[in-house]
C-alpha cells in the first residue's frame, strides 16, 4: 500500500502533471511510442491519455505478447493435438481465446474435445505429469522476457525429476530486436520522439537491454512503472531529452529495475534457451534474432523438435486493423470492425483479446463509440 498512495495520489498526479504541462513545447508536436501493452491500458484505467497536452500523442506498441503471435503457430499445434489424442495442452488465459485459422481457437478446440487445460502457474503442471503418466504434456510457452523464466524453471525442475512426458512449445519472444524492426522498416517508418521502456521486462533484463535501441536510432528512451506518476516521470525524462537531443536509456523505475536485471532469473535463462535465428511476429513479419527456442541440452523437452511441427501461413482477417495497431500506424479507432463485429466477446484480431491489447483498451475505458482523446 506504501507504493500504491506514493504513485497514485491524486494530488501528486496533478501536481505533476502540471510540471510536465511547464515542459512541453507549445508549438512542438510529440509522439511517444508505449511498446508495453501494460502501459497502454494504465494510461486508459487511469485517465491520463485525456489530461496529457494536446500536443503529445501516445503511439501504441506491438508490446503484447499474445497479439504478436501469429496465428498459425496456434492452428499448428491444434492440428498436432488432432492427430495426437494423447497430448494435454495448458496455456494462459489470454491465449485461449485469440484467433487463429478459420476464426478457430484453443478456447473452441477445447469445447470440440480436445484436452486443453489453463494455468496460471508453469509449475502446476509437473504435477499433472505426475498424475497422469499415460498422457504427453504440452505448455504452450509464451511471453517476453517477463514470463520466459517461469518456462525456464519447469524444465529445470522437470529434468531434476526426470520426466518423461513434458514437452515445451516455446514461442517466448525479444521485445529490443522488435523495437528495432519497427524503427528501421524503411517502406514504412515509424517516427517517434521516444519510447517509453517496458517496467516489467527490464526487472529481468536490466534496463541495458535497450541501448542498442537508443544508441542505434538516436532515440531517449525511459523505463516506466506502471502507476499514474511512473508514466508521467517517464514522459517527463522523454520530453527533456527530446528538448536536449539526448538518446539515453534512463530506468525512472528503479524501485523494481535494477541495472543488472534478475541475475537468477537470466541464469536460468541461459541454461535452457538459445536465439532462434528468425520468428515471425504478426504484423512485423520475420524479425531475426527476436525469439527463443530450446537449448540443445534440453532438445528433449522441445515440442517443435519431437514433431518437426511445420507452421503454415494464416492470414489475418481482412478487415482487421491489429497488424498495423501492432506497428504503431494505427489506432483501434480506425478499424471498421472495432465494438461491432469485433468485441471482447467476439473478437475477430487477438488486440481485443489479451488483457494488454490495444483494442480491449480502448474497448474497456472508452467505450466503443467515443472518440480518440489523445
Amino acid at each position: 500500500m506504501k507504493f500504491y498512495s506514493e504513485y497514485h495520489g491524486k494530488d501528486d498526479v496533478v501536481k505533476k502533471l502540471a510540471m510536465l504541462k511547464s515542459l512541453v513545447e507549445p508549438t512542438r508536436q510529440y509522439r511517444f511510442m508505449e511498446f508495453c501493452g501494460g502501459h497502454t491500458h494504465a494510461f486508459f484505467r487511469y485517465g491520463l491519455h485525456s489530461l496529457l497536452p494536446a500536443n503529445i500523442e501516445l503511439i501504441h506498441g506491438p508490446g503484447c505478447p499474445v497479439c504478436v503471435l501469429p496465428a498459425e503457430r496456434i492452428s499448428s499445434i491444434i492440428h498436432l493435438m488432432q492427430n495426437h489424442p494423447e497430448i494435454v495442452l495448458y496455456s494462459y488465459g489470454d491465449l485461449m481465446r485469440v484467433p487463429s485459422e478459420n476464426r478457430d481457437s484453443l478456447l473452441k478446440a477445447r469445447a470440440r474435445g480436445l484436452d486443453i487445460r489453463m494455468v496460471y502457474n508453469p509449475l502446476e503442471i509437473l504435477d499433472f505429469c505426475h498424475k497422469e503418466p499415460d498422457k504427453l504434456h504440452v505448455f504452450f510457452a509464451i511471453g517476453f522476457e517477463t514470463t520466459t523464466p517461469p518456462t525456464a524453471l519447469l524444465m529445470l525442475k522437470a529434468r531434476e525429476n526426470q520426466l518423461q512426458n513434458l514437452l515445451i512449445y516455446s514461442n517466448h519472444v525479444l521485445t529490443p530486436p522488435a523495437a528495432s524492426a519497427l524503427l528501421e522498416n524503411q517502406e514504412e517508418p515509424l517516427v517517434l520522439d521516444g519510447i517509453i521502456g517496458p517496467g516489467h521486462v527490464c526487472t529481468i533484463t536490466g534496463p541495458h537491454s535497450f541501448d542498442a535501441v537508443a544508441n542505434d536510432f538516436k532515440i531517449p528512451v525511459a523505463i516506466s512503472g506502471f502507476f499514474p506518476i511512473d508514466l508521467i516521470r517517464a514522459l517527463e525524462n522523454l520530453i527533456l531529452q527530446t528538448h536536449a537531443r539526448s538518446y539515453n536509456v534512463v530506468n525512472t523505475y528503479s524501485r523494481s529495475v535494477k541495472s543488472e536485471g534478475n541475475i537468477l532469473a537470466q541464469e536460468a535463462v541461459a541454461q535452457t534457451f538459445t536465439l532462434r535465428q528468425a520468428f515471425a511476429w504478426r504484423g512485423l513479419g520475420e524479425i531475426q534474432f527476436s525469439a527463443l527456442r530450446i537449448s540443445e541440452q534440453f532438445s528433449q523437452f522441445d515440442l517443435e523438435e519431437r514433431f518437426s511441427l511445420k507452421h503454415n501461413k494464416v492470414e489475418d482477417h481482412p478487415k482487421c486493423l491489429c497488424p498495423q495497431i501492432l506497428k504503431g500506424q494505427k489506432k483501434p479507432l480506425d478499424c471498421t470492425l472495432f465494438g461491432k463485429a469485433c468485441r471482447p466477446d467476439n473478437p475477430m484480431g487477438a488486440c481485443m483479446v489479451s488483457g494488454e491489447g490495444s483494442c480491449a483498451a480502448y474497448y474497456t475505458y472508452k467505450g466503443p463509440e467515443q472518440e480518440v482523446l489523445i
